[in-house]
């Protein structure tokens, strides 16, 4: 274990691409040390580990875990200490995303769905807490804004996000005071990449109704964990950060 302390240390599941690596910029030019979590995207997270590295020296790793081997969740946790000394967030935003219109869920589906956007970040942060709490850190997950206004066609998904809001309720009452558990609950932030999840006139609908006039960005998610993570009186919080959608859904 290395015996260095400079710098904060978040843990960023699916961190190497989209909103992930997003975060993952975010922190670290911040100030954080990040320990980027991939399952099959070993080339974009080599490249991000090196791009940042080269910015600041030793502030940068990558671990490789499918999040639904649930026994091998305090390997993550593992190599954090390995690799840094210490860890002081736990950002859960690793998530299988798509339709399951009634008459078509199936045990793969809910496997997928309730295995990555909630049993994975419920049992890893039962791994992580000890070193949490160690560190006074923090645990923020990425809910969802349609966890109350339900979209036709995603009720798996729903539930699964659902679950992970009560999750972060549920530890913020009990790993309180070591340990802070809040959540940001995005709208429309960067298009789903299997296009046909929605077309581009569905597309179209929603971004019209969008208060702010744009879809986020993992700039605006990132902002926001940020915010969670420095704001030490805030726990069991979910933040909308949807440019005011869910206020006209």
């Amino acid at each position: 274990m290395q015996d260095n302390q400079l710098g904060k240390v978040a843990l960023v599941t699916g961190g190497a691409k989209r909103v992930g690596a997003g975060v993952v910029r975010f922190l670290h030019a911040r100030g954080w040390r990040v320990l980027i979590h991939y399952r099959g995207s070993a080339a974009a997270a080599a490249a991000l580990a090196a791009e940042l590295n080269a910015l600041r020296p030793a502030s940068a790793a990558t671990v490789q875990l499918d999040l639904l081997q649930t026994a091998r969740l305090p390997e993550l946790v593992a190599a954090a200490l390995e690799c840094f000394g210490r860890l002081d967030a736990v950002i859960n935003n690793a998530s299988s995303f798509f339709a399951t219109p009634v008459g078509a869920f199936t045990e793969a589906a809910w496997d997928e769905l309730v295995g990555s956007n909630l049993k994975a970040p419920l049992f890893l942060a039962q791994a992580a807490a000890p070193a949490l709490a160690h560190t006074g850190g923090a645990i923020v997950s990425i809910a969802d804004i349609h966890v109350e206004r339900p979209s036709p066609g995603f009720a798996l998904y729903t539930a699964a996000k659902a679950g992970l809001v009560a999750m972060t309720r549920g530890l913020a009452r009990e790993l309180a005071p070591a340990v802070r558990v809040n959540a940001v609950a995005p709208g429309a932030n960067l298009w789903p990449e299997n296009e046909a999840v929605f077309d581009d006139a569905e597309r179209a609908r929603i971004e019209a109704s969008i208060p702010l006039g744009r879809v986020g960005g993992p700039q605006d998610l990132a902002q926001a964990i940020h915010f969670l993570l420095e704001a030490p009186y805030l726990t069991g919080v979910v933040l909308p950060v949807d440019g005011g959608r869910s206020v006209v859904l």
